[in-house]
């Protein structure tokens, strides 16, 4: 996954997989070069998750398959948060 990014600059939208339940909105922003970022609209200061589009495409092929898919370590997981 994508780590260090600066999502400053960021395009989110909602996803449209969100459906219309406001309780499960997940945003993400595919504007930046090279980047796939997906956070909670609840708490958008929160952590994102960030992929390369290799990665995400993927990651939704294996979903639409049926496929499991693995585990992501915590390391992979980065944080909006600015300091």
């Amino acid at each position: 996954m994508a780590e260090g990014v600066n999502l400053e600059g960021a395009d989110w939208r909602k996803a449209r997989a969100s459906g219309s339940s406001a309780a499960h909105c997940v945003e993400v922003a595919t504007n930046l070069p090279g980047l796939i970022a997906i956070r909670d609209s609840k708490d958008p200061n929160g952590p994102s998750l960030r992929f390369t589009p290799t990665e995400w495409t993927t990651f939704l092929h294996r979903i639409k398959e049926g496929k499991p898919t693995h585990t992501p370590k915590a390391d992979h997981y980065s944080s909006s948060r600015m300091p």
